[in-house]
Order: structure tokens, then C-alpha cells, then sequence
């Protein structure tokens, strides 16, 4: 088969497209011949390697995508040759306390397609059965692949750890990136009174608010100012922090009191300043979240499948320009998915 991969970790040009072996189903799994993958900024910290995490090379990136069943490995039922499904990205032990409790994002041995094994940036992917889920018919390739791992990080982080409620307020930090544009989404869905987003691009700030967006600041070192001037001194309830160091003295500040902060990643850095007080006297909740559950997964695809939440993507590169979509990628300009065409 074609894929995307590289034999060493390092920028673009360790990046090739070529022949690999293709993929059997063993027991338990479904042979899926991808049509469309999409990028996560995964896969650049992937590419570049990740200090701890091993990864065997050569190795073929990618953790969304989309396509038809191919061949059943021994045992699996419940789903048919030729259905079109969308892949849920996490993948768990099954045995460990966490996933006996369905919390499978905790699993003590957990990985992610195209990070812990190959992933989707090829013709063809053996993956688990609970992997596959049937793929919304209102969607095109394209779009069916833009969404399972960014809209169920999105999901968990705003459904489920901050535990958003009808009324509230929220702040979501760098507008344009799948998360945060899930987010976005998701808020409106469950009814905050107010979202406020920030980005450095005046064009990504009007795409987010033609999203319903209410507010859209220009990043920098005084939004949390700005939110608290925009809030009558109050703050938001709610901030979505995947930045890290670069926005983290921002949330703290734009919190209000009982405020939650929840974070997913940290594109800017791992290690920002912190100011403990501001954690204690305003008795903020700093939560951490990562992918999400099976049924949170469940939950999120029916929303996209009645048009509730719609993939954006940015742009489509055929699997022969993966250097593009990188580019792209590392630019910062995209907004939305960016979704490489397999076949």
C-alpha cells in the first residue's frame, strides 16, 4: 500500500511517500481502507519525536481518518464489509481498573492512532473493533475525517471536566485550531450565555464570530485583563487552555471565581509561570483532559451526525503533498482541519 512515513525523526524533509506493507486484520480487528485522513498538530510533535515516548520506525503518522470496511478479523460482528466509519483515535488495554470503569483515556497502557502505532496516513489500517464507528451519511469524506479526535478532546473538556452549564461563560484561547474551533461549537450547544475567543489573525477572529463567536480578542499578555474589563471585573466561568505557557497567567486572571480552567495540551510550552495565589483565593479548578470516553465519543458523533456540530476543514492536499499539509500545519494559518485525500 502508499503511505505517509518517515525512518527517522526530524522536520519535513525526513517525511516520504511510498510503498509499506499492507495491514492484516488479526482477531478482533477490521481491516479499513482509508479515503481521507485529517491533520492533528499531533503529528508534528510526532514527526519531530517526542522525548518518552518510543516509537518504532519506520513510522506512519496520522490519528483521523475515514473509509470503508475492507476484511473482519477473527470474531468481530456488529458491522460489514463495505460500511463507510469514522475511527475513534484512543486505544486501550480493555482490562486495566480505568477501562473496567469505561473511562478508556485513562488506560494505563492508552495510545493514540499514529502516535503508539501506525496510523492513518496510508491506504490501509488494521484497528480494534471498538475503534469503528459508523461514519455520518451527511458528510463528505472530508469531513468525516476533520473531526474524531479534536471534537472528542473538545467534547470531554467542556461536557464532561468542566461540566459546562446553560448560562456561563467561557473563554477559549487561540481560535483556528480544530479543538478550539470545536469548542466553540460545543459551548453554543450547551448553552453558554457567552464565548469569548482570542487569536493574533484578524481573519481567523471574523471566521470565529460568523461561528458564534461573541467575542474575539486579539491574543496577547492582557487578555485576561481584557475579559475581566469585558465582564465587569467578573471573569468567565469556563477557559479552554490547549496553549500552555504562553496564555497560562491569561486564565488565571480571566477566571472568576469557582472559575474551571481545563487544559489538553500546552503548543506554546509545558512549563509556564504560575501565580498560586490567584488559584486559592479565587478557588479556581485547574482540570486536565485527554481524548474521552467511548460513550462521550458516542454522544459526540450523534451531535455531528444531526448537524449540531459541523466539521470546518481548512484545506484537502492528495496524499502525495503531505510535505503541503505539514507546511500548513506549521504555518499557523489554517483554520479548521487540514485533511490529506488517500485515494
Amino acid at each position: 500500500m502508499k503511505a505517509v512515513f518517515f525512518e527517522v525523526h526530524g522536520s519535513n524533509d525526513v517525511l516520504q511517500v511510498g510503498p509499506r506493507p499492507d495491514p492484516v486484520a488479526g482477531p478482533g480487528q477490521v481491516l479499513v481502507r482509508i479515503q481521507a485522513a485529517a491533520m492533528n498538530r499531533l503529528d508534528l510533535f510526532v514527526r519531530s519525536g517526542i522525548p518518552g515516548v518510543p516509537i518504532a520506525l519506520p513510522h506512519v503518522p496520522g490519528a483521523d481518518g475515514f473509509g470503508f470496511v475492507e476484511a473482519l478479523g477473527d470474531g468481530v460482528t456488529g458491522i460489514a464489509v463495505g460500511a463507510p466509519v469514522v475511527l475513534q483515535p484512543g486505544l486501550s488495554c480493555g482490562r486495566c481498573e480505568f477501562c473496567r470503569d469505561g473511562e478508556r483515556s485513562l488506560c494505563i497502557d492508552y495510545g493514540i492512532l499514529g502516535e503508539h502505532v501506525p496510523g492513518t496516513f496510508a491506504e490501509r489500517i488494521a484497528v480494534p473493533r471498538e475503534n469503528v464507528f459508523p461514519a455520518p451519511p451527511n458528510l463528505s469524506p472530508e469531513q468525516a475525517a476533520a473531526f474524531p479526535l479534536a471534537a472528542l478532546t473538545a467534547w470531554r473538556m467542556l461536557v464532561t471536566r468542566a461540566a459546562l452549564r446553560p448560562g456561563e461563560s467561557v473563554l477559549i484561547h487561540g481560535i483556528g485550531g480544530g479543538v478550539s474551533i470545536f469548542a466553540l461549537q460545543i459551548a453554543k450547544l450547551c448553552g453558554a450565555a457567552t464565548v469569548i475567543v482570542t487569536s493574533r489573525d484578524e481573519a481567523k477572529r471574523k471566521k470565529a464570530e460568523a461561528l458564534g463567536a461573541d467575542v474575539a480578542l486579539a491574543s496577547g499578555p492582557d487578555v485576561g485583563k481584557r475579559v475581566r474589563d469585558l465582564t465587569g471585573k467578573r471573569g468567565v466561568d469556563v477557559v479552554i487552555d490547549s496553549v500552555g505557557a504562553a496564555t497560562w497567567q491569561s486564565s488565571l486572571t480571566a477566571a472568576a471565581k469557582r472559575g474551571r480552567i481545563v487544559t489538553c495540551g500546552a503548543t506554546s510550552g509545558p512549563n509556564p509561570q504560575e501565580e498560586i495565589r490567584s488559584i486559592f483565593w479565587k478557588q479556581l479548578s485547574i482540570l486536565g483532559s485527554t481524548m474521552g470516553t467511548d460513550s462521550e465519543f458516542a454522544a459526540m458523533l450523534r451531535a455531528v451526525a444531526s448537524g449540531r456540530l459541523v466539521p470546518v476543514v481548512d484545506e484537502v492536499f492528495p496524499l502525495v503533498e503531505a510535505r503541503g499539509a505539514y507546511e500548513r500545519m506549521e504555518s499557523g494559518r489554517s483554520f479548521g482541519k487540514i485533511v490529506l485525500r488517500v485515494d
